[in-house]
């Protein structure tokens, strides 16, 4: 386990994400089904987060980072906020070469005055704690620089035409990903004398130029860069958890008090009356909210929010219904589908059902082809077929990660 300093933090993270991605820029696997075919790479889906998500995660999660700063076309500014939300980024634009996206970087990196500089491919989003405790080790062992690599394992060979010409030696050969991190004087001093003619193959490059040692510590396959298409296949097979099915129904009633509208769905139906209920007594989202909680195994709204506490009276259900929809993504998974039937002679549900769905489908964040509305009666017989009350039942379908195992709180 890391052991980290409480102060000062010791390193600004350089994000490089001006990249425009042409060779990855067909449709990345999302579980929002959203087309984002046409953004650079970094800001495409894996996982149903934003590949650049992944690398701001790693890099927040470690208080040795006293700044995070994202290099980015200004264009791209507004998308690269979005990503961070809930991180705190600094943002630095992005030149015409990686070269110069990293020298402005550097240039903003100045104001955390850390020791340390750690320059990563947002286009890499595998990365990980243990490749984070590798730098620090070898910085403070004293190495000016430190980057991961992977050992050449395949037969190398010259081609010419297509053609095998010459086999290459593979010892002592290596791969070499990012981040690539350094100490935060020397590989600053190291691109202000970089000539301005010359295009360096990596910062590894740019510090050996400049005289720096630089330390191989252990890479990691999850640190390959998204280049071509099917990469992202083959990302989302390493980073991503499969997601599994599960289902939970729920059910609910209320009965008919004095007033002159009834809330489903969060839509006020007029009627001759109104239900009874500690809250606003919305039967529809009530029993929908059972059913999301139940595939959760985290109870009923009575366990989140108790009919004895008094803030909950007259409470709009949005609320308990918006809560069960944050606790499936707070655990890393989506609802894929919901079917909610409501059980009653009157009032009519028809002439209300499509802003049912749509509301419904704009609270939890779905397409309203993932949510369905019905009605029915009871052919007159129960307490809804004698006009006594409203009954709903509902049935949710969210995916969760393979690992998930324990009831919410």
């Amino acid at each position: 386990m890391s052991q980290f300093p409480s102060s000062p933090p010791l390193a600004a993270a350089i994000l490089v994400a001006g990249g425009t991605g042409t060779r990855a820029k067909q449709a990345a696997f999302s579980v929002s089904g959203d087309d984002d075919a046409g953004l650079p790479k970094q800001f495409q889906s894996l996982g149903g987060k934003p590949i650049l998500r992944y690398s701001l995660e790693a890099f927040s999660r470690d208080p040795r980072f006293g700044g995070i700063i994202v290099v980015c076309a200004p264009e791209m500014r507004a998308r690269v906020m979005a990503c961070a939300d809930g991180i705190e980024i600094s943002l630095a634009d992005a030149g015409a070469t990686r070269t110069q996206s990293v020298a402005n970087g550097l240039s903003a990196a100045q104001g955390f005055e850390t020791n340390y500089c750690f320059i990563h491919d947002a286009a890499r989003p595998g990365l990980n704690q243990k490749i984070l405790d590798r730098l620090f080790v070898a910085l403070e062992a004293g190495a000016d620089g430190a980057a991961p690599g992977i050992a050449i394992a395949d037969a190398l060979w010259l081609t010419q035409e297509c053609q095998v010409e010459q086999a290459h030696p593979r010892e002592g050969l290596v791969r070499i990903q990012t981040p690539q991190a350094f100490r935060a004087s020397l590989i600053q001093a190291a691109y202000a004398a970089l000539p301005a003619d010359q295009v360096p193959l990596d910062d590894v490059a740019v510090a050996k130029a400049f005289g720096a040692q630089v330390e191989v510590v252990g890479g990691s396959p999850e640190l390959e860069k998204i280049t071509w298409p099917e990469d992202f296949d083959r990302m989302t097979r390493l980073l991503v958890q499969p997601l599994l099915p599960r289902i939970g129904s729920g059910f609910d009633a209320h009965k008919f008090a004095s007033g002159t509208f009834v809330t489903l769905c969060g839509v006020a139906v007029p009627h001759t009356h109104g239900l009874a209920g500690h809250s606003d007594a919305d039967v529809a989202w009530h029993s929908l909210a059972d059913a999301i909680y139940g595939a959760l195994s985290a109870g009923d709204i009575g366990k989140h929010f108790p009919p004895t506490d008094p803030q909950w009276r007259g409470a709009a259900s949005s609320i308990f219904l918006a809560h069960a929809g944050t606790m499936v993504k707070s655990v890393g998974g989506v609802i894929n589908h919901i079917d909610l039937t409501i059980i009653c002679e009157r009032p009519k549900i028809g002439p209300h059902r499509e802003a049912m769905v749509r509301k419904t489908a704009e609270l939890l964040g779905l397409r309203e082809t993932q949510v369905s509305v019905k009605a029915t009666t009871t052919e007159g017989m129960g307490f809804t077929g004698r006009a006594e009350g409203i009954a709903a039942q509902a049935t949710a379908t969210i995916l969760l990660p393979a690992d998930f195992g324990t009831a919410l709180t």
